[in-house]
């Protein structure tokens, strides 16, 4: 593949790439680079309209970028923007949304509120997963040296787009340092003791994954996944863990012999301490199991939900439909505002714990129900549990099935709060919902700082035939 000589960086471009033009006009992409950048770039995929590169060389740095913090920088997957002011990174982000809105929706939007960053920009991650592994990736310059590497043990992250390679970590700034030390004293213990790290190819070895979970309360739990069923090694080191880190309100492990490494599907054993951790938010506590979702930046999520709260507008006596409930956060949040809130979510042990976190805040007026949205959320349901006021909906990534939208327009609550991690899939679902909801308000919320990842709150109202019998026309007072 050629090389690009003198590549001028000149902007931002998707999945937290940047890109350049040549001469030709063909835009090449290039990951780790800062607009205002010159470099040579080494084309590694070509198209007929665009090329993929990475920096060869650094002619000269432009003037947003920055020293990066972490020595594993554009190595590892995560943190593709640390190269770049958070100021800018917050600028990337509300065009990100701005431009889905209106490219992919193509409605009226009101103007888009400035977007809400983190106050913490490092260490923000409540949890934490990583693979160990007995091959680990090796780097470019480790290549170039003709050093022998015979220890190949790694405990760290995968390489993207390779499933069996795994980046050794020494150390990670999206967690508190207490992640960085069980990491490091697991692979020490591992390696002292003689225990097998994971072969990912082969398919066998002992020590497999740890997942790490810290919350605002100080609570912390680990969860420590083996290859293989060999408790005479396990127990030793989940011991040893459990005397090195008596401050673990949980520790637990679980046996994964499966092909991939999600444990979503296994039976997770208590070695010490609690099954769970808690979460606080106003005074109400959240329980997280090992299999629980919740908001991985904590302190950022009760900004967003205030948000959702506040453009849900309750005044005491509304019935809340809250869609992919999770454990019930959002459901029990503004629970106190409402009349009742129905919470939905697919994953039955979400379901669990969001029943156990409103018994154990007091909350009596929710009801949870497990199973596929688009399944439960029927005309009967709706018939059968109240007539929705409000929806709040916060859906994964791929968004809502149309199946799930078109039950939302026969159901027409008055209004609806859209939590989004993915504008374009959002944009999309919004489209097909301004069949009768104009947007009238927009809330972008920074929750994943150095990364291309935002969140982002709409409100919907139902819209009102006008006096002249049309209904496409913008309420000019929700504005």
């Amino acid at each position: 593949m050629p090389i690009i000589e003198g590549l001028k960086i000149t902007d931002v471009a998707a999945e937290g790439n940047a890109l350049g033009r040549t001469e030709s006009d063909m835009v090449v992409f290039v990951p780790f680079a800062a607009p205002g950048d010159v470099a040579d770039v080494q084309v590694e995929k070509k198209r007929s309209s665009y090329a993929i590169g990475r920096i060869e060389r650094l002619i000269s740095a432009g003037d947003l970028r920055v020293p990066a913090r972490c020595e594993h920088f554009t190595v590892c997957g995560g943190c593709r923007w640390q190269h770049l002011p958070y100021d800018f990174q917050l600028q990337c982000k509300q065009r990100q949304v701005s431009d889905a809105l209106e490219r992919i929706a193509k409605i009226p939007l009101p103007e888009i509120s400035p977007i809400m960053g983190s106050e913490n920009i490092w260490g923000y991650r409540n949890k934490m997963e990583y693979t160990f592994s007995n091959r680990c990736w090796l780097t470019r310059e480790q290549l170039a040296s003709g050093e022998e590497f015979p220890d190949r043990d790694a405990a760290g992250f995968h390489i993207p787009g390779a499933f069996d390679k795994v980046l050794d970590i020494r150390s990670c700034h999206l967690q508190d340092s207490l992640g960085d030390r069980l990491r490091l004293f697991v692979k020490g213990y591992a390696k002292s003791h003689g225990l097998a790290f994971y072969d990912l190819r082969a398919q066998q070895g002992l020590v497999r994954t740890l997942m790490i979970r810290l919350a605002s309360t100080g609570e912390s739990m680990a969860v420590l996944s083996f290859g293989e069923d060999r408790p005479d090694e396990a127990m030793p080191l989940l011991d040893a863990m459990r005397a090195e880190f008596p401050q673990l309100t949980s520790l637990m492990y679980v046996v994964n012999t499966k092909c991939n490494d999600t444990i979503a599907d296994l039976d997770i054993k208590l070695h010490s301490g609690r099954d769970y951790i808690e979460e606080e938010m106003e005074g109400l506590r959240f329980r997280i199991g090992p299999k629980s979702f919740y908001q991985t930046n904590s302190l950022q999520a009760y900004e967003l939900y205030k948000v959702a709260r506040g453009f849900a507008g309750l005044t005491g006596g509304e019935t809340v439909y809250d869609l992919y409930t999770g454990t019930g956060t959002i459901a029990n949040f503004v629970s106190r505002s409402a009349g009742k809130v129905m919470g939905i979510e697919y994953v039955p042990e979400a379901i669990a714990d969001a029943k156990i976190n409103s018994a154990a805040n007091g909350i009596g007026n929710t009801e949870f129900f497990a199973g596929d949205m688009k399944d439960v959320l029927t005309d009967s349901f709706i018939a059968s549990h109240g007539h929705p006021d409000v929806m709040i909906v916060d859906p994964p990534r791929a968004g809502m099935h149309a199946d799930v939208v078109a039950t939302i327009l026969r159901a027409a609550p008055r209004r609806i709060v859209y939590v989004s991690c993915n504008p374009a899939t959002q944009a999309r679902d919004l489209a097909m919902l301004h069949e009768k909801y104009d947007v009238t308000a927009v809330q972008p919320v920074d929750m994943f700082p150095h990364t291309h990842h935002v969140e982002n709150v709409v409100r919907l109202d139902l819209r009102q035939p006008s006096a002249a019998g049309g209904s496409d026309a913008m309420q000019s007072d929700e504005l």
